[in-house]
């Protein structure tokens, strides 16, 4: 089976400001055949050294975050909607602070469904050599 290498997209997500606007905040999505059961996430924070903060999730918790809510401790998703709109809420926890994100559901939907043409659920270990790995983590 020939798997696509790589999936990326840029998508406009929004900050929850208590009481405030939503703030527009970029991010890269991406997800790596290499890694199948993982999708990172760089959010662009205009700073002005190292401008991104990049998270890493499962791609299962997303998945699973758009029909319902999933996740505890420091990453949660959920659905919501808003009259016609739909969003996906992501909720981001460390030691440092915590974030609230609305992402746009189709948008979302759009990227993890090209995530499932390059390797489709059940397919994971078919691109990733676990002995190899295993041996790295062993130091072999």
């Amino acid at each position: 089976m020939t798997h696509i290498a790589t999936v990326t997209t840029e998508l406009e997500l929004r900050l929850v400001v208590p009481g405030g606007p939503l703030l527009p905040v970029m991010a890269s999505l991406s997800y790596a055949a290499a890694d199948p059961w993982a999708v990172r996430v760089a959010f662009q924070t205009g700073a002005e050294t190292d401008g991104t903060v990049e998270w890493i999730f499962a791609r299962q918790l997303l998945t699973d975050g758009v029909a319902r809510g999933v996740g505890e401790g420091d990453v949660r998703v959920w659905p919501t909607s808003s009259g016609r709109d739909h969003f996906i809420n992501l909720a981001m926890a460390s030691p440092s602070g915590s974030a609230l994100f609305e992402i746009d559901r189709d948008a979302l939907v759009e990227f993890l469904q090209q995530t499932y043409v390059a390797v489709p659920t059940g397919h994971e270990e078919e691109v990733v050599d676990l002995d190899a790995e295993l041996a790295i983590l062993l130091g072999a």
